[in-house]
């Protein structure tokens, strides 16, 4: 999908953190937006900023942890704008908490909208694409589908789903003149990392380092423009600890625990119970 002119997305999680940045980015290759987002304070800042800037937006507050709510976004885009061509699932939920003090409530809250919402979305807006024999789905997974972090068992399960899902998608689709990809992002300088960091002061490991939003957002162009099946974003090479880990689970296992990202984990969780901070981090509309 080369020329993006006048193509429509919609895209989740879409205000604040890292959804302003794919916004923008999408935006300035003249794409028309659906913004999604939940609670969406800043939803009609961020369609104001798009709109001066020449082009179409338009926005929705919806909560993905409902099903009905899925449903009512794919029946308002297409009664607002038709049509998508593009779908972004970018919204995301997190916990930094011990698995054993996770309700089930908060269990059920991150695997609906981090893995269940971007598949029923991806299910009702697949038929037109099909159709149309044209469409690009991307999904926003994360490093911690690949490493499973300490601290992190729900949130790093659904983003391996998520990897999944999409080679799944490709190999169903192929040929169709629809396709999808995943942008893995390491430590990013907003959404959850950032939330994470103000709360609690703790920084990302060295051995990982962070990342500007900025590449996420082109990581995801570059999608869609070249039919990528995976982009990782990370400061610093990870395929090769994933490869080892793949090949010597338990040398890998080792490598991955010297990056310092448990101990990362370890130290927010022991952060918010000394600050007494609530350590949800609910990122539907920032992720």
């Amino acid at each position: 999908m080369k020329n993006l002119a006048s193509r429509t997305c919609l895209l989740t999680g879409a205000s604040g953190g890292l959804g302003t940045f794919m916004a923008r980015a999408l935006a300035s290759r003249g794409v028309k937006l659906a913004l999604v987002a939940y609670p969406g304070e800043e939803l009609e800042s961020l369609r104001q900023q798009i709109a001066a800037g020449g082009t179409q937006a338009v926005v929705c507050v919806a909560d993905l942890r409902e099903p009905e709510e899925i449903r009512r976004v794919a029946r308002w885009v297409r009664a607002t704008l038709g049509p998508i061509d593009i779908l972004v699932n970018n919204a995301g939920i997190e916990y930094t908490s011990a698995y054993h003090d996770l309700s089930e409530a908060q269990i059920r809250e991150i695997i609906r909208v981090n893995l269940e919402a971007p598949m029923l979305l991806t299910r009702l807006l697949l038929p037109e694409m099909v159709e149309r024999r044209y469409g690009h789905i991307v999904n926003i997974s994360s490093l911690a589908g690949k490493s499973g972090p300490a601290f992190q068992e729900p949130y790093a399960a659904t983003k391996a789903g998520v990897v999944a899902f999409t080679a799944s998608l490709r190999a169903t689709y192929c040929g169709s003149g629809v396709s999808a990809s995943v942008v893995t992002p390491g430590f990013v300088e907003a959404g959850i990392y950032a939330r994470l960091k103000s709360a609690t002061g703790c920084q990302a490991p060295w051995q990982l380092g962070t990342s500007p939003p900025a590449a996420v957002a082109s990581a995801v162009l570059r999608c869609i423009e070249f039919d990528l099946p995976e982009v990782i974003i990370n400061p610093l090479p990870v395929r090769p600890i994933l490869a080892l880990a793949a090949l010597f689970p338990k040398l890998g296992e080792w490598v991955i625990r010297q990056t310092g990202v448990h101990e990362f984990f370890r130290r927010v969780v022991a952060a918010n119970a000394d600050h007494s901070t609530d350590p949800r981090n609910d990122t539907s509309e920032t992720r």
